[in-house]
């Protein structure tokens, strides 16, 4: 069957993510390498869901209510009118919803750029539609965007640009005058935006998280995609959503429904308790996993690690290797398996450009194989249980390799 798979198919392989998480459930090691809260989700909208079965919500169903809460809280958060009879596509997972958008907008030959490093789901998506994904690298140590690199970058093929903020790997949120440089270039090249919103309400330090398509002139060329998943510690249920003007949601919508028909019904019928939570859970949620994300800081400083930039949103930490340490990426994640039984992502499946390349003659891409990244989105118990062994490994002879 090999010779029959599709050239694009021929180019995909496992993730590397999904791949380190399942040793970790083989190896029963401390899993710091997925995004995925490893603790409950909130009681009420799980009673709401359980409520939804019960009640035979099991067919397949749009919940409009969906579209009118989201609609209600982009305008009081970003000032956005939204239409939410024609504006709004519910999908499944955030995943499903920028795919989706992907393949409404992007003709083969058409090229796309993205911030690199960067997740990734969107280069997979980009490839399937037949489009070209175009990398524009963040400077180290702070990921901070060259507006020269990124007007360099575009072409008159240049059809999309990719944003993800707050960011995965980095934890960068990216500021007001990134955003205006990027609605700038948009707008002179008549572009379209597609962002990557899932951590909107996770930011930290007073940042807060603003959506481009609130910047003049932005609303009627942006895609947003967003889903509960990461706000609500729900991210098996699949639940998402694309706000996009009226041809754009509907050609996501139409798209969608070949695809997958519809999103899970109950837990439609449980956003609608998600989403009707107080203010009181949001502000918590950032305090919580601001302490998280302190937490591991120290723990990382501690054992060696540079940590040049605090996270200002999202769950990760990029963290740089000991600047002694004669590993890479992927050896010292192995070795940390192996010694200490805890998972972390490797840097460099982050990164893409020149990462091909020889890096050992560029020294601007050497940085590319000296990250890992740490997902703090985990309970105190696991967070606590993982300190335990990097210290244990800190007093063990055998270990210089990792702390050399």
């Amino acid at each position: 069957m090999e010779e029959k798979l599709s050239s694009v198919a021929k180019t995909f392989t496992p993730s590397p993510i999904q791949e380190l998480s399942d040793l970790a459930q083989r190896c029963n090691a401390i899993n710091l390498a997925e995004g995925f809260p490893d603790f409950p989700a909130p009681p009420c909208i799980k009673q709401a869901a359980v409520s939804a079965i019960n009640n035979d919500f099991n067919q397949y169903r749009h919940v409009q209510g969906i579209c009118d809460q989201l609609a209600l809280k982009m305008n009081k958060m970003h000032g956005l009118n939204i239409d939410p009879l024609t504006d709004i596509a519910i999908c499944c997972g955030q995943t499903e919803a920028f795919a989706a958008t992907v393949f409404s907008i992007i003709d083969k030959g058409d090229e796309v750029l993205l911030f690199d490093p960067c997740y990734e789901t969107y280069e997979g998506c980009i490839a399937m539609a037949g489009g070209i994904p175009v990398y524009v690298p963040l400077d180290p140590p702070r990921w901070t965007l060259d507006p020269e690199k990124l007007m360099s970058s575009f072409t008159s093929r240049t059809k999309a640009v990719v944003l993800n903020s707050p960011h995965n790997p980095t934890g960068k949120v990216f500021s007001r005058e990134e955003l205006e440089v990027i609605a700038e270039c948009c707008r002179r090249w008549d572009c379209v935006a597609i962002t990557d919103e899932v951590y909107e309400y996770i930011t930290f330090d007073d940042q807060k998280h603003e959506t481009i398509a609130s910047l003049p002139g932005m609303q009627e060329r942006t895609i947003i995609t967003s889903s509960l998943s990461k706000t609500f510690s729900i991210t098996g249920w699949r639940i998402g959503w694309a706000i996009a003007p009226a041809s754009a949601a509907s050609a996501i919508r139409n798209i969608h429904v070949k695809i997958t028909d519809s999103a899970p019904a109950p837990f439609q019928e449980a956003a609608l308790t998600a989403l009707s939570s107080p203010t009181k859970y949001f502000e918590t949620l950032r305090i919580e996993y601001q302490l998280k994300r302190d937490f591991c800081m120290k723990l990382l400083s501690s054992v060696g690690f540079r940590i040049q930039f605090k996270p200002q949103g999202s769950f990760f930490l990029f963290a740089e290797l000991p600047k002694d340490c004669l590993l890479s990426d992927v050896e010292y994640v192995k070795e940390l398996i192996k010694q200490a039984g805890v998972v972390v992502v490797p840097g460099r499946g982050f990164f893409h450009g020149k990462s091909d390349l020889d890096q050992h003659s560029d020294e601007n891409c050497r940085h590319q194989k000296r990250y890992i990244r740490v997902a703090f989105c985990k309970s105190d118990a696991t967070l606590s249980a993982a300190a335990q062994k990097f210290g244990e490994l800190m007093n063990t002879r055998g270990s210089p390799k990792l702390y050399c």
